[in-house]
């Protein structure tokens, strides 16, 4: 009797698992953390711990960028300035390669986000120090990188759409089940 694993049997009927499981469940818990400190950023009782945890999930995906499986490493996606744009002008012509991990724009686009989050977490600590509670620039930047991130955030929604289109797959499903077209 031969065993089949997972992979083979689902490249056979032409799907490969691309995202891990905890690639999927720090982006969608990402999701959540971040929703919720937009939508309580009167309430410092849920904004403080939702951003605390935002920090740590932040510091979770940047640990498994080093040491997860391939599409999840940094060095699987994180490309040049040059290849970035390249990609970008082959997008706008329709004509962009098709990648099973991240593509070049998408892997900018992580580590964009991931900068952001990290620094709006962080003066959102900040301010609430003893040294630097009611710092001005302290609270501007923190008021910045949440704009920024709010920016950064419609971008990627827009980046997945224009993929999914682009590509005839559904990227919010794949991330939901790990799953591309081979």
């Amino acid at each position: 009797m031969t065993i089949v694993t997972e992979v083979s049997k689902e490249g056979a009927r032409g799907w490969v698992r691309v995202w891990d499981p905890v690639v999927r469940v720090l982006h969608w818990l990402l999701v959540t953390g971040v929703a919720a400190t937009f939508l309580t950023q009167e309430d410092k009782f849920v904004h403080e711990p939702a951003g605390y945890a935002v920090l740590g999930l932040l510091l979770a995906r940047i640990v498994w960028g080093f040491i997860g499986p391939t599409h999840a490493r940094f060095a699987d996606f994180v490309k040049g300035p040059t290849t970035v744009v390249r990609y970008l002008r082959d997008v706008a012509g329709s004509r962009a390669c098709r990648y099973l991990g991240h593509n070049p724009a998408g892997g900018a686009m992580i580590v964009a986000l991931i900068l952001v989050a990290s620094l709006t977490g962080v003066t959102g600590w900040l301010r609430e120090t003893d040294r630097f509670f009611g710092v001005g620039w302290v609270e501007n930047l923190h008021s910045i990188g949440a704009d920024l991130l709010l920016a950064l955030i419609v971008l990627h929604i827009l980046g997945v759409a224009v993929s999914s289109i682009l590509h005839r797959e559904n990227l919010v499903a794949s991330m939901l089940t790990g799953r591309k077209r081979h």
